[in-house]
């Protein structure tokens, strides 16, 4: 992992998931860029001036939440974008390279509706590249045990697995694979491919109505301090994708989650 990028929303909580982030990347000898992205349009005449008047603010209020984080020496750069999320990732990705993205969920407060807001959500659902997800307070440390949950053995692309094994390798992690058998699956979902068997510590088959179900159902047994899955086209996030928001009662952790590329079409 070279390059972690940072979402900076409007939450005042914004420097915790930057420390996080700079103490993940001096662990991993990363480099971060801290990313906001704003919409600004108007009449062409007056356009220019405002869009450099909107960038100057964002970059002043970057470092401002940059000069409350202990920095460790870690290489932190201003990413600013004008337009719509997903085209700032994109072009971000384009120009630099985004080996993981780190970012919050809404918040930790069991009144709190939702797991992930409008930002957090779109970029979960509408990008493909791995991301973080740290709950709002937590201490960068050293995973032991991760639990990775799937309904289907499929792996079409084995460098989808990178920022897995990257993670297992630096931490000397134990990684439990938990195969959910959902309605519909097939025998070509149960053969799980030999890379994620190769990194594999134990492997737990069960039966259940969705792959978040299988996850409820064992999280306290297996006691994982990283919960990693994968996006999919069709699946875990399955009627989700409609809207950015995802709330509590479709989808919740206490502990980070990884959430790794489309593993399957």
């Amino acid at each position: 992992m070279m390059n972690i990028l940072v979402p900076i929303g409007t939450s005042i909580n914004a420097n915790e998931t930057l420390q996080y982030a700079v103490n993940f990347a001096q662990d991993f000898g990363a480099d971060i860029y801290v990313m906001e992205v704003f919409n600004v349009s108007g009449k062409t005449g007056t356009l220019t001036n405002l869009t450099q008047k909107v960038a100057e603010n964002s970059k002043e209020r970057l470092k401002e939440i940059i000069a409350t984080v202990d920095t460790k020496d870690v290489s932190i750069k201003i990413a600013s974008f004008n337009g719509e999320l997903k085209d700032g990732l994109r072009e971000i990705d384009k120009g630099i390279g985004i080996d993981l993205i780190i970012l919050a969920p809404r918040s930790n407060d069991i009144q709190e509706e939702f797991y992930l807001g409008h930002t957090s959500g779109a970029i979960i659902k509408r990008t493909n590249i791995p991301t973080l997800i740290v709950p709002k307070g937590t201490t960068y440390k050293s995973f032991e045990n991760i639990l990775v949950a799937f309904k289907s053995g499929i792996l079409k692309r084995k460098r989808i697995l990178d920022p897995l094994i990257e993670i297992k390798v630096k931490h000397n992690a134990n990684v439990n694979l938990l195969m959910v058998k959902t309605p519909g699956y097939s025998d070509d979902d149960l053969k799980i491919n030999t890379a994620l068997m190769d990194i594999c510590s134990q492997l737990t088959f069960t039966d259940n109505s969705t792959t978040y179900h299988g996850v409820l159902e064992h999280f306290q047994a297996k006691h994982p301090d990283l919960l990693c899955v994968f996006r999919r086209k069709r699946g875990f996030f399955k009627k989700l994708w409609e809207k950015s928001t995802i709330s509590k009662s479709e989808f919740y952790a206490p502990v980070p989650v990884l959430v790794l590329s489309v593993k399957k079409d």
